[in-house]
């Protein structure tokens, strides 16, 4: 492991059982953050000792890093609430509830099964900045952490929180209207198998929703398995099947949400915040009229808001970057094309379940099916693609790559469009994306660009 790198775009990520997402290291990780957050605060928010909550998504090597991590901090004098597999969001909102010090989830979100990793909250249920990663980055790797051992009778003790399910699932209810109700509407939800199993279909049934649930029986390995926002296909033929109103699919820790319309359609990140925005924008509920995106978003969505008389700032990639953004300049609501949105009225983190809970708002109120909604923007035409790659090379140091990118953005910027080549920061992948008016021309730069990057490091 190289120090400074432990932690990625959002928390610590990589193979289960392979550094740094071993025991071992989940054990420092949990003694170092300990360690940090009694720091931050020298007075608990809670009576008694300092608390963490630990959550996770239904990985099977979850069960090995919870132990691990709690170890961790219960051996520095904190106490550990556990409150087993929810919604990362859901474990942000119970951070918050439960007035603890610090929250942490154990997944790797839409990563395959094998995958796992450690997101951090600090007590305000907000992720944490780069500042205290450092401090634990520090202590894992310098070893300071060894010289700090609390006296026998100052170690933390574990508790099993039952009602954690119960407290998310009417928080995220809360988020949507109490005269309104999801009676008539039928609805497909697929639960990737992974953390929302209990709580999004809970939530939908109790607002009177006719539902079809799949991917809803975890077993530890079938997690984003062929299912969820990363494998919609089947989500969108069951809807078509059922005749639905609509479908949702969540990833692993179901911070993201896709959905589906009426007709078998995929509404993705970026429908999903052209129809929340532009109904904000004319309720005056927006603030500063100014949505919050990444680069990856739609040109399309651009124009949208600001022929709507708002305006939208873009972010690097990563939610983490998006509610930064919020947070420094006051804005409550942004996202991104994959799916994650941040509701800041309703949350700190981005949450699958209230996204679409605003949406089902929307129809409810519109009187209208999801497919008219999703009719209020024109989508440029984009493609993204990604490429397996052995090593992330800067890729100026590979050969020609830069030039064709920059004969690429020539030819396409003359129309409006742009192009974007980045290294994944959770996964061995170069991702690019090309955006402008014309698909033949995209499919072309796409070919080229992709092909001499395969050649030179691709697997």
């Amino acid at each position: 492991m190289n120090p400074k790198k432990i932690f990625g775009t959002d928390g610590v990520r990589g193979t289960a059982n392979v550094e740094p997402v071993t025991a071992e290291t989940a054990l420092k990780l949990g003694r170092a953050a300990a360690h940090v957050f009694k720091n931050v605060s020298k007075q608990a928010r809670g009576r008694g000792k300092h608390k963490i909550v630990i959550g996770k998504d239904t990985r099977l090597s979850g069960y090995m890093l919870e132990n691990a991590i709690s170890s961790g901090i219960l051996s520095m004098g904190v106490d550990v609430l556990f409150i087993g597999p929810l919604p990362t969001p859901g474990v942000a909102y119970i951070t918050r509830s439960l007035r603890a010090d610090a929250g942490i989830v154990i997944t790797a979100s839409h990563n395959p099964y094998a995958d796992n990793g450690i997101k951090f909250f600090r007590a305000d249920g907000y992720k944490l900045d780069d500042k205290i990663e450092d401090q634990i980055e520090e202590l894992v790797f310098g070893g300071e952490i060894e010289k700090v051992r609390p006296a026998a009778e100052e170690i933390g003790k574990a508790v099993r929180i039952d009602d954690a399910l119960g407290r998310y699932i009417e928080f995220a209810k809360s988020s949507f209207p109490k005269n309104l109700t999801l009676e008539k509407m039928r609805i497909v939800v697929d639960c990737g198998h992974g953390a929302a199993y209990k709580s999004t279909p809970c939530v939908l049934r109790e607002l009177g929703a006719d539902l079809v649930v799949f991917g809803n029986h975890p077993d530890g390995k079938n997690i984003n398995e062929n299912c969820g926002s990363m494998h919609p296909e089947m989500l969108c033929a069951k809807v078509v099947e059922q005749k639905a109103d609509l479908g949702i699919a969540h990833d692993g820790d179901a911070d993201r949400v896709l959905l589906c319309d009426e007709k078998g359609n995929l509404i993705d990140g970026d429908d999903i915040m052209a129809i929340a925005a532009l109904d904000m924008l004319a309720q005056k509920t927006l603030a500063e009229k100014t949505l919050v995106s990444t680069v990856m978003s739609n040109a399309g969505l651009e124009a949208a808001i600001k022929k709507a008389g708002g305006k939208m700032i873009r972010t690097a990639v990563g939610d983490k970057n998006v509610i930064d953004e919020m947070l420094k300049n006051g804005f409550n609501f942004g996202g991104e094309q994959s799916g994650h949105l941040i509701f800041r009225d309703s949350g700190t983190t981005g949450d699958g379940l209230v996204a679409a809970l605003q949406i089902l708002r929307i129809m409810r109120e519109k009187n209208a099916p999801l497919s008219k909604l999703a009719k209020c923007w024109t989508r440029f035409p984009q493609l993204v693609t990604n490429v397996k790659v052995r090593e992330k090379i800067p890729f100026e140091k590979l050969d020609g790559v830069l030039k064709l990118v920059s004969a690429a953005e020539t030819e396409l910027k003359s129309a409006g469009g742009r192009v974007l080549l980045r290294y994944s920061g959770t996964e061995p992948k170069a991702r690019l994306l090309v955006e402008g008016r014309d698909a033949k021309i995209l499919d072309n730069w796409s070919k080229k660009i992709c092909g001499a990057i395969q050649k030179q490091i691709g697997t």
